[in-house]
């Protein structure tokens, strides 16, 4: 049989296994909010491009829409996929649809063969494209906008992995100032928050049932990462030492506005020689493979431009990278709770971005120099914002709740003040805990527990 009816022969076997096995794994399937956005997308777009972090469950979700599927790192068929991508890659476009193109960044010419693809059928959704990393412009001719929707997918939430209960709808509290939240209670303590920030949000890590083998899937994706993922993102060889010390000095930072030059001096002072566009290098890549998510600043009209902080807030995707770096245990963390509030802070985060995306939301954070923040801002597509904060603990609910109203305050004194251009005030004032209960307290401020939140 010649070669090229052999590698066929193995494509279509592979389908037919591939279609054999889709309904069992459907069958296992944990709810994303992200199926339903990607859903949506492919109702209005030609094609959908999802783009996350490695192992968050990008190519599993993308399954459960695809008609057909191409996988260019499978290393059967690799090499063949490659070769026609190079001379004719709209062959590989052919397939039932929604066809899903996996890791498409292998062979970035399929970036505007799909594009070209979908002009010519003028139909939606045609294609679906997953990828681990974002990859270099210059690879591709044309953007794709207007026709190749983008969406971003994250590790998975409490409500995801099913251990938040989701009694409590973010897009509820956006609806109903007044919605009735007194009572709920949340599933996890204090000591399971701690395991699942360990944990991550790794779809893999779920399988297990014992929990020592639950925690080694982030400290898995950590050795690959810093191992081999900082250099094979682009072919240019880099130190696993420098990368994990890096992304240890990240963590150590986690949730702060530190500076870069701040950093950079955490590396260096730990023995790690280092110049600062190495540096940059090292965080482009981190950004590159969606490990890092940094927050930008909120900065309305309502103080000084001088007083508002416009730096960015360090943050990883997943709590779970911060804990792998800085080498800590549950057992760890149950001692020392001062650490865990940051780390509490990247799960809210986390979740935040996760449950907004069904909501069209985008998180940023308020901090001035006289004190006055809110851990996050999370902005609407219609207009809608709230002020929220992350609290680990009830004894620091009252200084957060009075955070958020300050900023209140300001925004009605900035408002009555004929000059000055109106600012929108918030639609929700939320503190975000890891305490045991929801309540709505007299001044309008909701008290959520992380684990009974859902989109």
């Amino acid at each position: 049989m010649p070669q090229k009816h052999k590698i066929c022969f193995v494509i279509q076997i592979k389908c037919v296994l591939l279609q054999c096995f889709s309904n069992v794994l459907k069958m296992d399937y944990y709810f994303r909010v992200a199926d339903q956005v990607l859903r949506d997308a492919l109702e209005a777009s030609g094609a959908v491009i999802i783009e996350g972090p490695k192992w968050s469950g990008k190519t599993t979700t993308a399954r459960q829409q695809a008609a057909s599927v191409l996988e260019l790192q499978d290393p059967d068929t690799r090499d063949a996929f490659l070769a026609t991508a190079a001379t004719k890659p709209s062959l590989l476009l052919e397939g039932a649809t929604p066809r899903l193109i996996d890791e498409w960044q292998v062979a970035p010419v399929l970036w505007d063969a799909v594009r070209v693809a979908v002009d010519r059928r003028e139909d939606l959704g045609q294609f679906i494209l997953t990828g681990s990393n974002s990859v270099d412009k210059s690879q591709i001719m044309h953007s794709g906008t207007g026709r190749i929707a983008s969406l971003k997918m994250y590790t998975m939430s409490l409500y995801e992995s099913r251990e938040s209960n989701g009694a409590i709808s973010l897009a509820n509290l956006f609806e109903d100032a007044n919605a009735n939240i007194d009572g709920v209670t949340s599933p996890m303590k204090v000591e399971d928050l701690i395991f699942a920030a360990c944990r991550g949000g790794w779809p893999a890590s779920l399988k297990p049932q014992k929990k020592s083998v639950q925690l080694q899937t982030a400290k898995n994706y950590f050795n690959s990462l810093c191992k081999n993922d900082i250099s094979s993102i682009d072919g240019v060889s880099r130190s696993e030492s420098t990368a994990r010390a890096i992304l240890k000095a990240y963590a150590r930072n986690s949730s702060t506005l530190a500076k870069k030059t701040s950093l950079l001096a955490d590396v260096v002072a730990n023995n790690e020689s280092l110049s600062m566009p190495t540096f940059d290098d090292y965080l482009t890549v981190f950004q590159r493979l969606f490990v890092i998510e940094d927050m930008e600043a909120w900065s309305p009209a309502i103080r000084s431009a001088t007083s508002i902080r416009s730096s960015v807030k360090r943050e990883f995707t997943d709590p779970s990278i911060a804990v792998s770096a800085l080498g800590l245990t549950p057992e760890m963390l149950h001692l020392d709770l001062k650490t865990f509030g940051f780390l509490f802070e990247t799960m809210c985060f986390r979740d935040l971005r996760v449950y907004s995306q069904s909501l069209g939301g985008r998180l940023s954070y308020y901090h001035d120099r006289y004190g006055l923040e809110a851990d996050a801002v999370l902005h609407l597509d219609n207009g809608k914002f709230a002020l929220i904060e992350c609290k680990l603990g009830s004894r620091e609910i009252d200084e957060g709740a009075q955070h958020l109203l300050e900023i209140c305050r300001l925004i009605r004194e900035h408002n009555q003040k004929p000059q000055q251009v109106p600012i929108r005030e918030p639609d929700l004032l939320m503190v975000l805990t890891g305490g045991p209960m929801a309540y709505t307290r007299q001044d309008g401020v909701k008290i959520v527990p992380l684990a009974t939140l859902k989109p």
